[in-house]
């Protein structure tokens, strides 16, 4: 029998459990045995993603792979053990229980604690960090309390504008909490931005009606009936019911500074690059570790020193490197990323910098001083670049540096750049410390997808920003790649389209059962409940169906960045009457919400709370309007001039034929949204030809054209039949929609779609029947047609979906306070809107 040896790891959370599985996986001969000491009584969790816990207050969907060790003897979890000493002469752990447990090693991965500044008040109860999960719970509990309290009135304050600071603000927002974030730099994230990056993300997060005041500091909080106010360093004042510290962490090294360990002048545990102190048998690893007197506050370096120690107890001379430091997230909806020397540290380095004002991003690169080498960057706004530019730090620049800021080529000419460009030592993952070298490696031992190239080599197991690089690799080096939805579905969102409705499966959970796996994920739900949808399953908010739509679609009103919605009724073809604009203007103006003339011939009332949707589709639908599905991926408008009943140039009836095609393909769901256009005539004032489905009268009938539109992308639609008379039309927009539903990506607009399949392929099915699915197709939308119910009013019949439209749970009247606004010119729009010069 081998000897067994006792490893300790003090600390159950990320770090520490990357520790565990490195030495278990590579332990083949059983040479250790290991027990952690978790003093939380959650299992480790995805730190990281700490603020996804606001969207679900589900602990078990932050749980780690394997945080359980299930089947592993070698391994003993004691959660709630906390330890109080560290003996180093006897080498044993004390606990607060006063149990003794000896060690062989002894691996401390106590992290890091919030850090308090000890302004006056911070002890006061409505005072909390936003670090753990428990905390999380006792800042919801206490925004609601201010929100029961205050109502619309009720605020926060955030002190600390970094990272962890801009996402406590986002939770805030999203109790419904009116947030204020206090930084004392000059500027947001003064860690990884510099001033014109942080001045973009200021005005960006400003715009969403969170208050932001740097340059200052918080003098005291005293406490308040209703919680506390703050008062900051130049005399102004905040009511707040509930205040969070995001002020930076510091390294918990109290057991160890108790054990007469070294630490670092800034704490953490003193070590030396192989994660080792100078006791013998003690590491540390993690946040808690000075290595070589530094302390990195990041997963990637952490998870770098537990695969450290692991080696070294295996026997290896494993090393700590150089870390990555640089960061990626989307916060508060906007994009921000930062490596590599991103505020030019290094002597004479050059720096490119693209800064658009108009489509509101910012880009910098940093260089040597002979403009070869890329030293680092910063991205607010739109970091698509950064997978490809964070592994090139360090390199020889590929190309053109401007090409590097614009992947997709640069205005000089440049050809695109793409993972090609990447030398074979490139760090692809940055926090499992992947390079492309063990990628092509692990390609070329035969996997085949990013799945397999996840399992083998770790990449994009981590934070998950490298994944779309691991697609690009495989597609370079000629690996055809699945069709899979994801990875709870092996099949095509075309191949479960043909499932469903062949097995005539209604549920998600049924589907998944039999031809899936796992419980699914935010790109399957949505999808299936848009299948399920199309082929016609009721009501979208009818039981399981409700859980799987997105936000917009659960609420049937499109969530604007406020955090309000917005109410659309159909106007078909924008023919309405007297009665109903003065309906509209008589709800708009009782609800105190905003009226704007859409681009799609309606008008939209902008702010209502979610409270207040039942009661004003009560009175649309009385009045005898209908859901326009702004909400959906779905047809949303048909476009149409005036036509020949008012126009000297028409040549045929735009405006009837518009109503007639947009009442036939209402609330029909789709892969993306679906516009639509008529135009009278060739002078096209109805600009069908950048729709979806664009129809252009002609003297003897229509022309049919497809696949255009406005997006990101603009495409002018082709003509794929001419002078079709009415039933010919609309027959032929049937067999196209329903071809279009059944055989395009997700969140695949036609345009794309149309490339793709080809337009004399598309001709041939939908014109000559090359299939033989036409009658399939005719069928299936007159299902629809038939079935055809207003969601509005279903909700409104159904006391079950009725109970979903309150702003808060736990105080149903109480109104949404994020929603305020402000008078401008003349016209009511939500605080914090941009001023636009003309």
């Amino acid at each position: 029998m081998i000897p067994t040896s006792h490893a300790v790891v003090v600390g159950h959370g990320m770090v520490g459990h990357r520790f565990v599985e490195a030495l278990r996986s590579r332990d083949t001969a059983g040479t250790w045995r290991v027990t952690v000491l978790a003093e939380e009584q959650d299992r480790a969790y995805d730190r990281v993603g700490l603020t996804g816990y606001t969207d679900h207050w589900e602990r078990s969907r932050l749980a780690l792979p394997g945080n359980d060790y299930a089947g592993d003897p070698q391994v003993e979890v004691r959660l709630g053990c906390r330890v109080t000493a560290i003996d180093p002469a006897a080498r044993t752990v004390t606990t607060a229980d006063g149990a003794q447990i000896s060690y062989d090693a002894l691996v401390l991965a106590t992290g890091s604690s919030a850090f308090v500044p000890p302004v006056p008040g911070h002890d006061l109860p409505v005072c909390h960090v936003y670090r753990t999960l428990d905390d999380l719970d006792a800042i919801r509990a206490d925004a609601g309390r201010a929100v029961a309290a205050a109502g619309q009135d009720a605020a926060g304050v955030v002190i600390g504008g970094g990272l962890l600071g801009l996402e406590a603000a986002n939770a805030l927002r999203g109790f419904g909490v009116r947030a204020h974030v206090v930084e004392m730099a000059p500027r947001l994230m003064a860690q990884q931005l510099d001033e014109a990056g942080g001045a973009l993300l200021e005005r960006m997060i400003t715009e969403l009606g969170i208050a932001v005041h740097t340059g200052v500091g918080t003098e005291r909080i005293e406490p308040t009936t209703a919680g506390a106010r703050v008062t900051l360093g130049d005399g102004r004042t905040i009511e707040a019911g509930v205040v969070i510290f995001a002020a930076g962490v510091r390294p918990r090294d109290e057991l160890a500074r108790d054990a007469g360990l070294a630490v670092a002048p800034r704490g953490g545990v003193l070590t030396d690059t192989g994660c080792a102190t100078a006791e013998p048998g003690i590491y540390a690893i993690g946040e808690v570790a000075a290595i070589a007197g530094r302390c990195y506050g990041l997963v990637g370096p952490g998870y770098t020193s537990a695969e450290v120690v692991a080696d070294r107890l295996l026997g290896g001379a494993a090393e700590f490197g150089t870390a990555d430091m640089s960061t990626k997230l989307k916060l508060l909806g906007v994009d921000v990323a930062s490596f590599g020397d991103a505020m030019g540290a290094t002597p004479d380095c050059l720096e490119v910098v693209v800064n658009d004002a108009v489509n509101r991003t910012y880009a910098k690169l940093v260089l040597s001083d002979d403009a070869e080498t890329l030293l680092g960057g910063i991205l607010v706004g739109d970091a698509s670049a950064y997978g490809l530019l964070r592994p090139m730090v360090g390199e020889q620049l590929p190309g053109d540096p401007l090409a590097l800021l614009s992947p997709a080529g640069s205005s000089s000419g440049t050809a695109p750049l793409g993972v090609g460009s990447l030398s074979v030592g490139a760090q692809i993952c940055s926090c499992n410390s992947v390079t492309k070298g063990d990628l092509t490696d692990a390609i070329a031992g035969g996997c085949c997808d990013v799945p397999a190239l996840k399992k083998c080599t770790q990449a994009g197991t981590s934070c998950g920003s490298c994944v779309p690089l691991l697609k690009q690799l495989l597609e370079a080096e000629g690996v055809e790649q699945s069709k899979a939805l994801c990875e709870h579905f092996s099949q095509s969102r075309a191949e479960l389209f043909e499932i469903i409705g062949a097995t005539e499966v209604r549920t998600f959970s049924g589907l998944v059962a039999r031809f899936g796996s796992g419980k699914g994920c935010d790109i399957c739900k949505p999808v299936v409940a848009s299948i399920l949808a199309s082929t016609g399953s009721g009501h979208i908010l009818d039981g399981e169906q409700a859980s799987l739509q997105d936000t917009n679609d659960h609420f049937l009103a499109n969530i604007q960045r406020n955090g309000s919605y917005s109410v659309v009724p159909r106007v078909p073809g924008g023919d309405i009457t007297p009665d109903h604009l003065i309906l509209i203007g008589e709800i708009a103006r009782d609800f105190g919400l905003y009226t704007k003339i859409t681009g799609g011939q309606r008008i939209d009332m902008f702010g209502a709370r979610v409270d207040q949707l039942p009661d004003i589709w009560r009175r649309l639908v009385e009045g005898g309007m209908e859901s326009g599905h702004a909400y959906g991926k779905s047809l949303r408008t048909v476009k149409s001039c005036v036509g020949s009943d008012w126009c000297r140039y028409g040549q045929q009836d735009s405006v009837q034929m518009a109503i007639d095609l947009e009442l036939r393909y209402r609330g029909l769901r789709a892969p993306h949204k679906i516009k639509m256009g008529v135009s009278g005539c060739a002078r096209e004032c109805a600009e069908a030809r950048g729709k979806d489905v664009g129809v252009i009268a002609t003297e003897t009938g229509w022309n049919l054209y497809v696949g255009g539109n406005g997006g990101m992308t603009p495409r002018h639609a082709e003509l794929l039949a001419g002078d079709l008379d009415d039933a010919t039309l609309v027959r032929y927009i049937d067999r196209f929609l329903m071809f279009y539903i059944r055989t395009a990506d997700r969140l695949q607009r036609t345009a794309p779609w149309v490339e793709q399949v080809g337009l004399e392929h598309l001709r041939e099915v939908v014109c000559d029947d090359s299939l033989g699915l036409a009658a399939e197709f005719e069928a299936a939308m007159a299902r629809h047609v038939d079935g055809y119910a207003c969601e509005w009013k279903g909700v409104l019949e159904d006391p079950d979906k009725l109970s979903r439209f309150v702003s808060f749970v736990n105080a149903p009247d109480v109104p949404d306070p994020t929603v305020t606004f402000e008078q401008r010119a003349g016209r009511k729009v939500p605080i914090g809107m941009p001023k636009v010069g003309r």
